[in-house]
Protein backbone atom coordinates (compact mmCIF):
# COMPACT_ATOMS: atom_id res chain seq x y z
CA UNK A 1 0.00 0.00 0.00
CA UNK A 2 1.30 3.45 -0.91
CA UNK A 3 1.98 5.79 1.99
CA UNK A 4 -0.31 8.82 1.85
CA UNK A 5 1.06 12.32 2.06
CA UNK A 6 -0.04 15.13 4.36
CA UNK A 7 0.73 18.73 3.42
CA UNK A 8 1.85 20.83 6.39
CA UNK A 9 2.80 24.45 6.81
CA UNK A 10 3.69 26.64 9.76
CA UNK A 11 1.98 29.97 10.34
CA UNK A 12 2.52 32.70 12.90
CA UNK A 13 -0.18 33.91 15.27
CA UNK A 14 -0.21 37.60 14.42
CA UNK A 15 -0.74 40.37 16.97
CA UNK A 16 -3.95 41.53 15.28
CA UNK A 17 -5.42 37.99 15.34
CA UNK A 18 -6.41 38.13 19.01
CA UNK A 19 -8.69 40.11 21.30
CA UNK A 20 -7.76 42.06 24.45
CA UNK A 21 -7.74 38.81 26.45
CA UNK A 22 -5.14 37.27 24.14
CA UNK A 23 -7.53 34.77 22.53
CA UNK A 24 -7.40 34.34 18.77
CA UNK A 25 -10.74 35.23 17.17
CA UNK A 26 -12.54 32.17 15.77
CA UNK A 27 -12.74 33.75 12.32
CA UNK A 28 -8.94 33.58 12.17
CA UNK A 29 -9.12 29.76 12.21
CA UNK A 30 -10.78 29.99 8.78
CA UNK A 31 -8.08 32.43 7.62
CA UNK A 32 -5.31 30.08 8.82
CA UNK A 33 -6.97 27.22 6.92
CA UNK A 34 -7.28 29.37 3.81
CA UNK A 35 -3.65 30.46 4.01
CA UNK A 36 -2.51 26.83 4.31
CA UNK A 37 -4.87 25.75 1.51
CA UNK A 38 -3.41 28.40 -0.82
CA UNK A 39 0.10 27.14 -0.07
CA UNK A 40 -1.06 23.58 -0.77
CA UNK A 41 -2.71 24.55 -4.06
CA UNK A 42 0.34 26.56 -5.15
CA UNK A 43 2.55 23.52 -4.53
CA UNK A 44 0.78 21.42 -7.19
CA UNK A 45 -0.76 21.69 -10.66
CA UNK A 46 -3.69 23.68 -9.29
CA UNK A 47 -2.21 27.09 -10.14
CA UNK A 48 -3.35 26.60 -13.74
CA UNK A 49 -6.92 25.62 -12.89
CA UNK A 50 -9.28 27.83 -10.94
CA UNK A 51 -11.13 26.43 -7.93
CA UNK A 52 -13.76 27.90 -5.65
CA UNK A 53 -14.81 26.98 -2.12
CA UNK A 54 -18.35 25.62 -2.15
CA UNK A 55 -18.71 24.67 1.52
CA UNK A 56 -16.68 24.82 4.71
CA UNK A 57 -17.29 23.40 8.18
CA UNK A 58 -15.11 24.27 11.18
CA UNK A 59 -14.87 22.64 14.59
CA UNK A 60 -13.21 24.60 17.39
CA UNK A 61 -11.47 22.16 19.74
CA UNK A 62 -9.23 24.35 21.89
CA UNK A 63 -8.57 28.10 22.09
CA UNK A 64 -5.60 29.58 20.30
CA UNK A 65 -3.80 32.32 22.23
CA UNK A 66 -1.06 34.82 21.50
CA UNK A 67 1.56 32.32 22.70
CA UNK A 68 0.08 29.32 20.82
CA UNK A 69 2.24 29.87 17.77
CA UNK A 70 3.74 29.15 15.54
CA UNK A 71 0.82 26.92 14.60
CA UNK A 72 0.86 24.06 12.13
CA UNK A 73 -1.88 23.40 9.62
CA UNK A 74 -1.99 19.89 8.16
CA UNK A 75 -4.03 19.21 5.03
CA UNK A 76 -5.21 15.87 3.72
CA UNK A 77 -7.80 14.91 1.10
CA UNK A 78 -11.01 13.20 2.21
CA UNK A 79 -12.70 12.76 -1.17
CA UNK A 80 -12.01 13.30 -4.86
CA UNK A 81 -14.98 13.54 -7.21
CA UNK A 82 -15.37 14.44 -10.88
CA UNK A 83 -15.29 18.22 -10.41
CA UNK A 84 -14.87 18.62 -6.64
CA UNK A 85 -12.75 17.44 -3.74
CA UNK A 86 -12.81 17.77 0.02
CA UNK A 87 -9.81 18.91 2.05
CA UNK A 88 -9.42 18.34 5.79
CA UNK A 89 -7.45 21.03 7.67
CA UNK A 90 -6.15 20.37 11.20
CA UNK A 91 -4.65 23.23 13.22
CA UNK A 92 -2.24 22.37 16.04
CA UNK A 93 -0.54 24.76 18.44
CA UNK A 94 3.19 24.98 19.15
CA UNK A 95 2.84 22.21 21.75
CA UNK A 96 1.16 19.87 19.26
CA UNK A 97 -2.37 20.15 20.70
CA UNK A 98 -5.16 19.99 18.10
CA UNK A 99 -7.01 23.32 18.31
CA UNK A 100 -9.39 23.14 15.36
CA UNK A 101 -10.29 21.25 12.25
CA UNK A 102 -12.25 22.08 9.16
CA UNK A 103 -13.39 20.48 5.93
CA UNK A 104 -13.65 22.48 2.73
CA UNK A 105 -15.31 21.32 -0.47
CA UNK A 106 -13.56 22.86 -3.47
CA UNK A 107 -14.91 22.80 -7.02
CA UNK A 108 -12.96 23.11 -10.24
CA UNK A 109 -14.19 26.31 -11.86
CA UNK A 110 -14.15 27.68 -15.38
CA UNK A 111 -14.05 31.50 -15.06
CA UNK A 112 -15.00 31.94 -18.71
CA UNK A 113 -18.32 30.09 -18.39
CA UNK A 114 -18.68 30.60 -14.61
CA UNK A 115 -19.52 26.92 -14.21
CA UNK A 116 -17.95 23.85 -12.64
CA UNK A 117 -15.30 22.08 -14.68
CA UNK A 118 -14.00 18.52 -14.42
CA UNK A 119 -10.73 18.10 -12.55
CA UNK A 120 -7.78 17.42 -14.84
CA UNK A 121 -5.97 14.07 -14.72
CA UNK A 122 -2.96 15.90 -13.30
CA UNK A 123 -5.02 17.49 -10.50
CA UNK A 124 -6.64 14.15 -9.67
CA UNK A 125 -3.27 12.38 -9.54
CA UNK A 126 -1.87 14.89 -7.03
CA UNK A 127 -5.02 14.85 -4.90
CA UNK A 128 -4.98 11.05 -4.78
CA UNK A 129 -1.50 11.18 -3.18
CA UNK A 130 -3.01 13.08 -0.22
CA UNK A 131 -6.17 10.98 0.31
CA UNK A 132 -6.41 10.18 4.01
CA UNK A 133 -6.29 6.52 4.93
CA UNK A 134 -9.71 5.19 5.95
CA UNK A 135 -10.29 4.96 9.67
CA UNK A 136 -10.42 1.31 10.78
Amino acid sequence: MTERKTFTCTLEVRWADSDRLGHVNNTKFVEYMQEARIKFLQSGPFARGAVVVRKMDVEFLRPLKDDSGPITVAISVLHVGNSSYTLRHVITDVQGHPCGSGDAVLVGFDPRTETARPLSAEERAVLEEYVAAPVA
